[in-house]
């Protein structure tokens, strides 16, 4: 006789990392959610440890647990190095947890966020907390694919933020082509900043060296910092930051980024400025020294 399936003992949710070999293994306790929309697989369910968990395509997104982590480092690092923030545009992200940390800033005025699959960012208002933030009235919402929008933006923001998936999942990897750097640098006023999600140095070191190279090609300066994912491929990720001459560490705006410190979980001064301190392996990787 087959014991009956039961939700927390019996389902389980599988995210292979690249290659296939490795990966992390989640205990499904409630399916929130889930559906195939015309772009990917939107996958919601609670985990005992991690809570509401947040999957596109098979590959995790959000954790209750550690999105801050992620989305503070994209955010802040961009934000407090720009002298005086008005105007962000946030590319992906339509789970509103990197719009969430822009909106902390009180003099920014607008936050577009472009989105390419509307149904991310409805299911995130239903069933996701950092989905809140997207009905502030500050943001305006857009879905297109982010490298076709931005073609058309001239000199307009002053931040652009690049929450993507994976380049090899979905329209991911619209967001790692020469045109699309390139594309962000003209989008942006002349002090502009741009960081970037940009992968891990494990399973897929060879994207972040792409993105990389291909970031200096479109801007004067160029820095990769690093952060902790736990629940993401390693467990170690990779940001890059660009901009037309501003310095995230010597430009840092240190008193401001403090006074925001009691609000944030993981993002502070310190940790700022370590994170553009690279291990061996990486930096000789980048002076090509490898």
């Amino acid at each position: 006789m087959h014991e009956r399936i039961i939700p927390g003992k019996h389902l389980w949710f599988f995210d292979y990392f690249s290659g296939g070999d490795v990966g992390l293994v989640m205990r499904i306790s409630r399916i929130v959610h889930s559906e195939q929309t015309p772009y990917q697989r939107i996958d919601v369910f609670d985990n005992p440890t991690l809570g509401r968990v947040f999957a596109l395509d098979g590959i995790t997104m959000t954790t209750d647990v550690d999105e801050f982590m992620y989305h503070e480092m994209l955010a802040h690092v961009a934000l407090f190095s720009h002298p005086e923030p008005k105007s962000v545009l946030v590319i992906g992200g339509g789970d509103g947890g990197t719009v969430r940390e822009v909106l902390r800033h009180p003099q920014i005025q607008k936050v577009v966020l472009c989105e390419i699959d509307q149904r991310v960012v409805e299911i995130s208002k239903q069933f996701l907390k950092t989905g809140s933030a997207l009905s502030d009235e500050k943001v305006e919402l857009v879905f297109q694919n982010g490298a076709d929008y931005i073609k058309n933006v001239k000199n307009q923001f002053d931040v652009i933020i690049i929450d993507s998936t994976d380049p090899t999942a979905g329209e991911g990897g619209h967001l790692f082509t020469q045109d699309f750097y390139k594309s962000c640098y003209d989008a942006l006023k002349d002090n502009g900043v741009m960081t970037a999600e940009a992968e891990n140095p494990l399973y897929d070191f060879g994207w972040f060296k792409i993105a990389y190279r291909r970031t200096r090609n479109a801007f004067p300066l160029v820095r990769a910092y690093q952060g902790f994912m736990p629940t993401y491929p390693s467990g170690y990720w990779l940001y890059i930051f660009a901009s037309k001459g501003i310095d995230p560490v010597t430009d840092l705006r240190v008193q401001d980024a403090k006074q925001m410190e009691e609000q944030l979980k993981y993002y502070n001064v310190e940790i700022h400025k370590a994170s553009f301190m690279l291990p061996n392996f990486i930096k000789r990787e980048l002076e090509g020294k490898s």
